[in-house]
């Protein structure tokens, strides 16, 4: 067995497997025709007269297995990252049931370079650039439009007749007559800014690209009817009380000023912790393991069908929407996710080597903070945990934080122009409640399927190496 796999043997002993064996009959009862009983009315032993005990039992093991092994990870605080290979020892006829799983596990590196990085930031400082951008948006409220002459530029309203087809066939939501459109907003095809930009009034244009809808690219039609061109009012104290609550330019330009310098502070701890997070990803030399590619791509799937829920709409609808298969879209998902996972292997290796990994402390500290956003005893969002088979995971977070921080704490943090960064603004972030935490009426927060290691003996487990894991 090589390092990044560990080998759990597990003893589920016959009364505990009885349950589950009962269990399946009854299943099996459901979908089976008797005569002289309804649909799951017959009992066992006449189930058993007439399929035999070793497909009870064959289903009872394919049932109950997943909960077996789930209890064992739990139970020894193994850090699975993938799929177990699993094969039964014993008991498939009677008696005790005995199986071995090899599972992949997160591998544990040794790593070097992280002290004393360098990281560089967007400066917190406003600059004259950033008012001024702030200041035109608000100008722009006020525009007026004027016809000019001259070729189409960047940013002009340009009123255009457009076709698109495809196949002989208009393509719905492509063609309108006296359209007004801003050149290099992007709104129809990037195409169109190219063709538009340099275009005068007359012109006819005509062109093919793909449109987003994914299916194949549209032949385009565009006649250029008018150009104009957006006139901004000066910025005065007249403008200032229309467009604010301030009566005079100056107090406009203080407030947006001191608006801006508020969102970059407020920005500075989160584009520190990124750049840290970058950095340690960067000292991974390792090939991360595509077992932890693939959870953090699963990972990200779930994060987005959950938000499409939110809007009322599912994976399925969107992939159908975009004209994307699922394959695609976990393509576009896998850089990000190695990524992700390369600074979580790094972000423990820190914790390791720097002894931050084991602090009781720290994590009471996490756990408190967890007890006040939801609202329970401390002591009850620890027995959830537990339960639940989430403390593992939420002592490597406690960790991976205590990383990063003394990463932030360790390092050199400049802007773009080599200046120090104004320490008093990395304040860490509020930890993330694990869905676990949260108050249940109906479970009390226990996944209702884990039901504890009751009648099943975990023998050690056989980690890589000559080494002995502790139960």
């Amino acid at each position: 067995m090589d390092g990044d796999r560990v080998k759990l043997s597990v003893v589920v002993d016959a009364d505990e497997f009885e349950v589950a064996v009962d269990a399946a009959f009854r299943r099996i009862g459901q979908g089976l025709r008797l005569p002289g009983f309804r649909p799951g009315k017959a009992p066992r032993r006449v189930l058993e007269a007439r399929i035999g005990l070793e497909a009870g039992r064959r289903e009872a093991l394919e049932h109950a297995l997943p909960d077996y092994y789930g209890r064992a990870l739990v139970h020894h605080e193994v850090d699975a990252i993938g799929r177990p290979e699993i094969r039964i020892t014993g008991g498939a006829d009677s008696g005790s049931v005995t199986f071995d799983a090899v599972i992949p596990v997160r591998p544990r590196l040794s790593i070097s370079g992280h002290r004393k990085l360098r990281l560089e930031i967007m400066s917190p400082e406003v600059n004259n650039e950033e008012v001024e951008a702030q200041v035109d948006a608000l100008r722009s409220q006020l525009a007026t439009l004027e016809t000019v002459e001259r070729p189409a530029t960047q940013g002009d309203l340009v009123t255009i007749d457009v076709e698109g087809v495809r196949g002989g066939e208009p393509v719905p939501g492509l063609t309108a007559t006296e359209y007004l459109y801003e050149v290099g907003s992007g709104a129809v095809v990037s195409d169109l800014d190219e063709y538009l930009n340099g275009a005068s009034v007359g012109d006819d244009l005509e062109f093919e690209a793909e449109y987003r809808d994914g299916e194949g690219r549209v032949s385009f039609s565009v006649s250029v009817k008018a150009v104009q061109t957006r006139l901004l009012p000066e910025l005065d104290d007249e403008l200032a009380a229309e467009v604010s609550q301030f009566s005079t330019a100056e107090a406009l330009v203080s407030d947006l000023r001191d608006r801006i310098s508020h969102a970059k502070r407020g920005q500075v701890g989160m584009l520190a912790r990124d750049a840290a997070a970058r950095a340690v990803a960067d000292l991974v030399t390792i090939e991360v393991p595509p077992d932890l590619v693939e959870s953090e791509i699963d990972e990200r799937i779930r994060d987005l069908d959950a938000r499409l829920r939110s809007q009322g709409l599912d994976l399925e609808r969107y992939l159908e929407a975009t004209g994307q298969e699922p394959d695609e879209i976990r393509e576009e998902f896998r850089e990000a996710a190695e990524v992700t996972a390369r600074v979580d292997l790094g972000l423990r290796a820190v914790a390791y080597v720097e002894y931050l990994d084991e602090n009781d402390e720290r994590l009471d500290s996490y756990l408190d903070v967890m007890a006040v956003q939801t609202g329970l005893d401390v002591e009850e969002v620890r027995t959830r945990l537990v339960d639940s088979g989430r403390m593992l995971d939420v002592r490597a977070d406690v960790s991976k934080r205590a990383a990063l921080e003394w990463l932030l704490d360790d390092a050199d943090i400049v802007d773009e122009a080599g200046n120090p960064v104004d320490r008093g603004l990395l304040e860490p972030p509020e930890p993330v409640i694990p869905e676990e935490v949260l108050p249940v009426d109906e479970t009390n927060g226990v996944d209702p399927d884990n039901n504890g290691g009751t009648g099943v003996d975990l023998e050690d487990g056989e980690p890589p190496g000559d080494e002995e894991e502790d139960a």
